[in-house]
């Protein structure tokens, strides 16, 4: 009966991690834009030319519509921001994986480069850490955020199903450790103390992987913050801007 539940969760693994929902993406401030190669839904909005721009990957409600006040933390400090909408949720059509979503990442980046002549920052948040992360290892970055990360999403995964997740076949890992040697930015890790969901543990695990790795990281913990309320907090913000303020002053 254990190898039979641990086949029917293979399969069905994807539909916990991707349980997206239908709400369309709708702001005045953004227009859509499609890709080419990976087929990339974008949400852009145009900043201030001497701003940093940056690259958004939201977490596994796959709605990008959820995420507006994430978005409005950018949109407000009149900084470009492009945001990826995920295949499968908030109306854009295709079926995710963590293959598709690496891929559309990196592709995404590359229309911000060509679009951007500033500084890049790299802005995940939960499952969108990963792709952060993952851009930060493959491109050339100024920054990264980095909202309630998982230091391994299959740790969460095993914790959840009493499987061993991290090595059963055909799993989608997204194992963030990996990336953590090919960091050369700094990074801004933000996670509330009182996230079920991500607890803070998975976020001061990546942290000390990136110290002992060299990276300068900077962990900032929000009191009280849950892993839905986390972008709600008075601190979010300010910490995001005094973090990208000085970049651009060690830029200047």
């Amino acid at each position: 009966m254990y190898l039979l539940y641990a086949v029917v969760m293979i399969w069905a693994h994807p539909q916990f991690i991707y349980p997206f929902a239908d709400a369309p993406f709708s702001n005045p401030q953004f227009e859509s834009v499609q890709l080419a190669e990976t087929h990339a839904h974008l949400q852009v909005h145009d900043g201030a030319d001497d701003a940093p721009a940056v690259l958004y990957f939201m977490g596994n409600g796959g709605a990008l519509a959820y995420f507006q006040p994430n978005l409005a933390v950018h949109a407000d400090a009149d900084r470009s921001l492009v945001a990826l909408e995920y295949p499968g949720g908030g109306g854009i059509p295709g079926t995710p994986s963590e293959v598709l979503l690496k891929a559309q990442a990196l592709e995404v980046y590359d229309y911000l480069a060509e679009h951007h002549d500033g500084s890049i920052v790299v802005h995940g948040y939960s499952l969108g850490t990963g792709l952060a992360l993952y851009v930060a290892s493959e491109r050339e970055v100024d920054a990264v955020i980095l909202d309630a990360p998982y230091a391994r999403m299959c740790n969460l995964m095993t914790a959840a199903s009493w499987l061993p997740a991290c090595y059963l076949p055909s799993v989608q890992r997204w194992n963030s450790l990996e990336f953590v040697y090919r960091i050369d930015a700094p990074v801004l890790i933000l996670h509330g103390t009182a996230d079920t969901l991500i607890p803070l543990k998975e976020g001061t695990r990546l942290a000390q992987a990136m110290e002992r790795a060299q990276v300068a990281v900077t962990f900032a913990e929000i009191p009280g913050a849950t892993h839905h309320n986390l972008a709600m907090q008075s601190m979010y913000s300010v910490r995001i801007n005094e973090f990208l303020e000085g970049l651009t002053t060690n830029a200047q």
